[in-house]
């Protein structure tokens, strides 16, 4: 079969790479019928991952169909449709049993294209499958499915969980590529008082309005005075920083109020610095995390219901064998307008961002 390769960072190629076979009977083998790309992959191909070894088929985000399921996998069976955890869990060990799958040490958290080979090929090995795949409901398409993935679990759990969103609260997302913007729409679940996007690209500030965002800033145009405009001085209930850098991270802490939040999504490749001389009388929490996936099976629900606007989200669409133009479509988003990019289905080729 064909996958897309990470051969070292700046050395990615879609190319010839052995079938997948189960190596555990908790094992699944799945067809891959639709795949995205993550800013995370894109960290990956700068450095910024070094867990990742060469040799390793990238991807976490998929949906297929099981084609061969090992002999303790109980819950689905081949031929079923499923949705990919980015999120694998072996359901045993202290973490599991608290629900924090992210931190499985059962061999399970964030494995797949990190660890082992991932879902950005024809065909990929899920282990411990009862927990790792979810099966899919007829009313939700592929390309809705796959943002359910990570995206939008990842954004809830860190972001808008993590972060306590509260009604009435003023909440800051900081970075408005896929992750942000799915931090816009499901903080929007808990009706905030205002929710506000920060970025620099004016295509991802449009989408964000689209998503519900009550006012947006251009992070090159002092964003911490709209957002004291707009509190009255006092700051944000809630900042989720969704970039990943050090400028965003410390904006990030400037923006929060006494009392306030910072829920940090983003993947940082370098040092940041903690203001704690300004920080440490304002009772600031910051928190941080890698997503569980426990929240997947409510999103399932809410999408299935027609309350998530996941569709949106999809900008651009390729057959599988174009995953190296999909990749520098994905990396050039300020010029290309991508959000997410979908890979397999119906193809479209570019839609204007945000418009679903």
């Amino acid at each position: 079969m064909k996958g897309y390769v990470f051969h070292g960072p700046g050395n990615s190629a879609w190319e010839e790479v052995p079938d997948p076979d189960l190596k555990e009977p908790t094992d699944a083998v799945v067809r891959v019928d639709a795949v995205t790309i993550c800013g995370t992959d894109l960290h990956i191909l700068k450095g910024d991952v070094p867990e990742v070894r060469p040799g390793t088929v990238l991807g976490h985000e998929a949906v297929g169909e099981i084609v061969e399921a090992g002999s303790d996998v109980r819950t689905v069976r081949p031929g079923d449709r499923v949705l990919m955890s980015c999120i694998t869990a072996c359901g045993r060990c202290r973490y599991c049993r608290e629900g924090v799958y992210g931190q499985c040490l059962g061999g399970g958290g964030w494995i797949l294209g990190h660890l082992i080979d991932g879902t950005q090929a024809e065909y990929v090995r899920v282990p411990f499958a009862d927990l790792s795949v979810h099966p899919l409901p007829g009313a939700v398409t592929n390309q809705d499915a796959v943002m359910l993935a990570d995206i939008f679990p990842t954004s809830y759990e860190v972001g808008v969980l993590n972060g306590h969103v509260r009604p009435g609260d003023t909440v800051v997302v900081v970075g408005a590529g896929p992750i942000g913007l799915a931090a816009v729409a499901t903080a929007r679940l808990f009706t905030p008082e205002r929710v506000i996007a920060v970025d620099v690209a004016t295509s991802r500030l449009e989408a964000a309005r689209k998503l519900g965002a009550e006012a947006v800033a251009d992070a090159r145009e002092n964003p911490e005075q709209l957002v004291a405009d707009l509190t009255d001085g006092l700051g944000a209930d809630v900042v989720v920083e969704a970039v990943g850098i050090p400028e965003t991270f410390e904006t990030c802490t400037r923006m929060v109020r006494p009392g306030g939040h910072v829920a940090n999504i983003g993947v940082h490749g370098k040092p940041a610095t903690l203001h704690l001389e300004d920080l440490w009388i304002k009772n600031v929490t910051i928190s941080t995390g890698l997503v569980d996936t426990h929240s997947t099976p409510t999103l399932l629900r809410m999408a299935t219901a027609g309350r998530l606007p996941l569709a949106q989200l999809v900008t651009h669409t390729f057959p599988l064998e174009r995953m190296e133009e999909a990749y520098d479509v994905f990396s050039r988003a300020a010029d290309t307008g991508a959000l997410k990019v979908v890979l397999g289905g119906p193809q479209r080729e570019v839609v204007a961002a945000g418009t679903g």
